[in-house]
């Protein structure tokens, strides 16, 4: 099997637990082919760098994904059909890193500067 970093967009005006809803039917859908989910990050409602479909915002989400390449193009396929993704991205990697990703990261020293000020 294969390791995949997985990044999905989705629209602003669903709710968080709408995203959450999605992300579990992904984990669903790997686990029913064959594959695991490693770690999910759900990284907020973020702005975005240009208008996708007339927004400026969206939800993002970040799986790591240990599965086989035609459990990617299934949940791939999916992700085409379903109107509230507006992009999504599947990257191989070599491994998972242990730590959190750069965004998480980020968010975590802003909060810590937050405390000491």
């Amino acid at each position: 099997m294969s390791l995949y970093e997985h990044v999905i967009i989705t629209r602003p005006d669903i709710s968080a637990a709408q995203v959450e809803e999605i992300v579990n039917n992904i984990d669903k859908k790997v686990q029913n082919l064959g594959g695991t989910i490693e770690g999910a990050e759900y990284w907020g409602l973020r702005n975005l760098a240009y208008r996708l479909k007339k927004n400026r915002k969206a939800h993002y989400n970040l799986l790591k994904i240990n599965a086989e390449a035609s459990v990617i193009h299934e949940i791939e396929r999916q992700h085409r059909i379903n109107e509230d993704i507006l992009r999504y991205m599947s990257i191989r990697v070599d491994e998972f890193s242990e730590d959190a990703s750069p965004i998480m990261r980020k968010r975590e020293e802003r909060k810590r500067r937050e405390r000491n000020d």
